[in-house]
């Protein structure tokens, strides 16, 4: 996978941390705005990145390229990635993918019309702890019970609170904890449980975005409460509670360190199966075998789970209208 990069920002320098540890992933350019070319060249310099763009066409218009990974502010994601997948480029796009289902769709529209595919980057799930947590969930029989937290006070928010606008908390922007944060809780409560039948949200609002709060998701048999805060200090704990045990894991649920497996009133036992010390790689190296494989499949799959995540975010989004 020969790769361009577009963005400059805290999950770029997150991603090219690890990208010497990934498999067949090569860094070509980074685009980035004139404004920030100097940040891009310094990442550049660090990462063995050839060349530097502050025009994404012309970035998309490299032959050199074969993939572009988009790393921007969410409200950004849509255009720029049908963008790239115009210019016949693969496209893997931070999470999350897009704002609306109706731009999951036509995004996908796109892809299969370019012939090229399109992968939003989700890291829990691709880490070896989902794969075996989700087998795993048989062991604790009929689930009634989710409760998922993530709860990670910004670095930021004092910033924000002063006055400072900060993009991750500009709802225009595509901020906020339900879009930033909570996305991660949907997209693994959907991929476990599927859609829900009913969808509620309450959220704090400070400054017209929702610094935290509550997503209820109701089931037939099962209610989820999904909580993500950029406002509060963790650490956290989230539960899967079944009629025979439980599932639990502490910390950050993009990371899932490793998780708990509680049986009745036996002891708690422990699992770790995540191959690598950073969350991103297991994503990307999937990405770059089926990029590179043209699986289709793989994409049509990835593209079915985004969709149904999404529609869950925008319902949950119908409850900051303040129409």
């Amino acid at each position: 996978m020969k790769l361009g990069i577009v963005g400059s920002g805290q999950i770029v320098h997150d991603f090219l941390s690890a990208s010497d540890q990934m498999q067949d992933v090569e860094l070509v350019a980074i685009s980035t705005l004139a404004k920030s070319k100097s940040v891009a060249e310094e990442l550049a310099e660090k990462y063995q990145i050839n060349k530097v763009y502050t025009d994404n066409e012309a970035m998309f218009a490299d032959n050199d390229i074969d993939t572009v990974y988009i790393g921007v502010p969410n409200s950004l994601h849509f255009p720029i990635a049908r963008q790239a997948l115009t210019a016949d480029k693969n496209v893997i796009c931070e999470k999350p993918l897009v704002e609306t289902s109706e731009q999951v769709r036509e995004l996908k529209k796109t892809a299969d019309e370019h012939h090229v595919l399109l992968f939003e980057a989700m890291t829990v799930l691709y880490l070896e702890n989902y794969f075996h947590l989700k087998e795993d969930l048989k062991k604790i029989g009929k689930v009634h019970v989710v409760a998922l937290n993530l709860t990670q006070i910004s670095s930021h928010y004092a910033e924000f609170l002063a006055g400072v606008h900060i993009p991750k908390f500009d709802r225009k922007m595509g901020g906020g904890a339900l879009m930033d944060m909570n996305i991660y809780n949907i997209n693994f409560c959907v991929s476990l449980f599927g859609q829900p039948k009913q969808i509620s949200y309450l959220p704090t609002i400070q400054r017209d975005t929702d610094t935290s709060g509550i997503l209820n998701l109701t089931y037939d048999d099962k209610q989820a409460s999904l909580i993500a805060a950029k406002d509060a200090a963790g650490p956290t704990r989230s539960y899967i509670e079944g009629e025979k045990g439980l599932i639990y894991f502490d910390g950050p649920l993009n990371v899932l360190p490793d998780y708990y497996i509680q049986i009745e009133k036996e002891e708690p036992k422990h699992y770790n199966f995540n191959k690598y010390g950073h969350r991103m790689i297991s994503e990307f190296n999937y990405f770059a075998k089926k990029i590179k494989e043209h699986d289709q499949q793989a994409a049509d799959e990835a593209y079915e789970h985004s969709l149904n995540a999404i529609s869950v975010l925008e319902k949950a989004q119908e409850f900051l209208s303040h129409d």
